[in-house]
């Protein structure tokens, strides 16, 4: 802003001073700062809970949004929708190898149009025992631009089509592009899920409060995540794998004074390149052997809800 432009204040009431002016707010959860908290423990008496986002998406070809590997170019944009296909066909399939020789199960967060164009890799998931969540239809679109009717409808019919399909109803969801309305959080409730991995405010769950009743936040990283780190920050993934062994490191050790979740947020068609998964299987061996030691909760987000929905209802106050 130059030096002669003003802001114009004329819309505000002039009675009140500016700086006491009070701020839009969502209204789901008061602030309270995590070293002021009720202590608790996670079972077995284990103070880090952990797990694998593990997204599966499915794009439209020719249409829509979708994360690129090179500049985007007019549709059809056959260079980044077949880089992210890749993850469908190889590098899922090659992530899933390297969990089963690990044991570690995940929350499988998948678009429901997998159900139609690789139903194999869903059927997959489901055989491995992970937990389904809801990711939206596609991540061609973003639900934060419907309206609220769409919208309802949206998580009314991902709900019912895995619940069909895999024979459970999701208890969780997350917004293809982290996308939210304002009525979002409250929608969620209404259509029946218990929790939500859209906010990434907290390393403890917490309780929102909808206009229908309860609904929990499950930590989910936008920091320990491979599209940010790697796509958008150009980080190598030697580094993101050591990023990742560095935050449970050190999470292990604040979680003495308290319980956390750490979520490590993957994308097969990123971290199941070869050269990537390299990586990533030191980064998921480290934490591994941490497992077997006893020294943390290896789990799912909706394993972590249902804990805090049974022992601790009323959230962390």
């Amino acid at each position: 802003m130059s030096s002669h432009q003003k802001l114009s204040f004329s819309h505000l009431d002039s009675a009140g001073p500016l700086a006491e002016r009070a701020l839009p707010h969502h209204g789901l959860f008061d602030y309270r700062p995590i070293t002021q908290r009720s202590d608790y423990h996670w079972p077995g008496g284990r103070r880090l809970a952990c797990y694998i986002g593990f997204n599966l998406e499915h794009f439209a070809f020719g249409d829509g949004l979708g994360a690129c590997l090179g500049p985007a170019t007019p549709h059809p944009d056959v260079l980044n929708y077949a880089w992210r296909e890749y993850g469908n066909r190889v590098g899922a399939w090659r992530c899933l190898e390297l969990f089963d020789r690990l044991g570690l199960a995940t929350g499988a967060i998948l678009n429901t149009a997998l159900y139609d164009h690789c139903p194999e890799l869903v059927a997959a998931c489901a055989a491995r025992g992970d937990e389904l969540i809801a990711h939206g239809h596609t991540n061609a679109e973003r639900q934060g631009a419907m309206d609220a009717a769409a919208e309802r409808r949206l998580l009314a019919d991902c709900r019912a089509r895995i619940a069909r399909e895999s024979g459970v109803a999701p208890q969780g969801w997350l917004s293809p592009w982290i996308s939210e309305s304002p009525a979002t959080p409250h929608l969620l409730a209404a259509t029946g899920y218990a929790y939500t991995l859209n906010w990434c405010h907290d390393d403890q769950p917490v309780r929102m409060a909808t206009q229908d009743g309860p609904l929990w936040s499950v930590p989910y990283p936008q920091e320990l995540n491979d599209i940010p780190m790697i796509m958008a920050r150009q980080m190598d993934a030697k580094d993101f794998a050591q990023m990742v062994i560095d935050n449970f490191d050190e999470m292990l050790e604040q979680s003495r004074a308290q319980p956390l979740v750490m979520g490590i947020a993957l994308h097969p068609y990123i971290v199941g390149q070869p050269y990537r998964l390299r990586h990533l299987r030191r980064a998921l061996e480290h934490i591994a052997r941490a497992r077997d030691a006893g020294a943390i909760w290896w789990t799912t987000p909706g394993a972590i809800a249902a804990h805090m929905q049974e022992h601790h209802p009323h959230g962390h106050a």
